[in-house]
């Protein structure tokens, strides 16, 4: 599928093959922050004329700094700003609660969860859930469903859930998500616990509201040069991150050196799971190099695609939500 696209395909050249599919259109992004990937994301499809880019983050001010770089580049791209701790189960309810408000936004044609933490020390949310599931997956989650009634209002609406290779550390731990109260923690294990929940969530959502219209995919934008790796402290960590996958067996933990992206590369597959025609037949499919990735030849755990532990996730996530989502 799409063999014309790989590592080195760039979002600018899939933003011009895709600008019809982009021109007018509502695409709500979390985590914007100048430096990032989303921020990245939003410039490039901005040359295609999108109606409205609303901006969600901890921090209104830098994502203020991204809308007002995007305003001089395309003066005439709408954005808006809107503040969203997914970190706090409520402030993710306040934000969804502002959106609804807006009455002059009946649609969201695409929700792109690009927002995350990588690789932090041990630390519980408010809601008492470790830091990195909370954040990068259970935020997410909680936001991604109360805004559902405005995504499916659209026309062909599309949700991509922002992954990582990273998702080979760790399966979602469901009777022990928290590490036994951070006895056992591995910062790279629980940030792959956090990155095979994104990846199942697009397969959640998929099967649930595939039929309603929906189409949901995750992406790996590969190992690019951004602020998400602001917590990697040195060498210490890099050597856990190798161990990690030697104790899992992973051929990533003898690997010499990382081809890195970039920004405009790393941006490619989100463009391309946003944008793309030709990936209704695979609604939920992990994507990376702006292609289906393949199970055979590239790093994809069975755990992460498993239709039985996306229900499971789900389920552990409304619990966790105090909230069911029952489509």
């Amino acid at each position: 599928m799409s063999p014309q696209y790989n590592a080195q395909t760039t979002a600018s050249e899939l933003v011009a093959e895709f600008a019809s599919s982009i021109k007018g259109k509502t695409i709500l992004i979390t985590g914007v922050s100048p430096g990032g990937l989303g921020a990245v994301f939003a410039t490039a499809v901005a040359k295609a004329s999108p109606g409205l880019l609303i901006f969600a983050g901890r921090s209104v001010a830098r994502a203020a700094e991204t809308a007002n770089a995007i305003a001089k580049l395309y003066p005439n791209v709408q954005t808006r700003a809107l503040h969203l701790d997914l970190g706090s189960l409520q402030a993710v309810r306040d934000a969804a609660a502002t959106v609804h408000a807006w009455d002059d936004i009946p649609a969201i044609d695409v929700l792109v969860n690009n927002a995350g933490i990588m690789a932090v020390d041990y630390g519980l949310s408010p809601d008492g859930v470790e830091l990195q599931f909370a954040t990068n997956h259970l935020g997410h989650y909680l936001l991604t469903n109360l805004l559902m009634n405005k995504i499916l209002a659209a026309e062909a609406p599309r949700v991509v859930c922002l992954s990582s290779d990273g998702h080979r550390f760790g399966h979602v731990r469901f009777d022990d998500y928290n590490f036994d109260g951070g006895k056992t923690y591995n910062k790279w294990t629980a940030y792959g616990q956090s990155k095979t929940a994104n990846m199942l969530m697009a397969v959640s959502l998929a099967t649930k509201l595939g039929p309603k219209g929906l189409l949901a995919f995750s992406v790996h934008p590969g190992v690019i040069a951004t602020n998400l790796a602001r917590d990697i402290a040195g060498e210490d960590d890099l050597e856990l991150l190798k161990a990690t996958d030697k104790s899992l067996g992973n051929k990533e933990g003898w690997r010499t050196g990382v081809e890195f992206k970039s920004q405009d590369q790393g941006a490619a597959t989100t463009v391309f799971a946003a944008f793309s025609h030709d990936l209704k037949a695979h609604n939920g499919a992990y994507l990376k190099d702006s292609h289906v990735a393949d199970p055979w030849t590239e790093t994809v755990k069975p755990w992460a695609t498993s239709p039985v532990e996306a229900e499971r996730l789900w389920k552990l996530s409304e619990k966790l939500v105090d909230q069911e989502f029952d489509y």
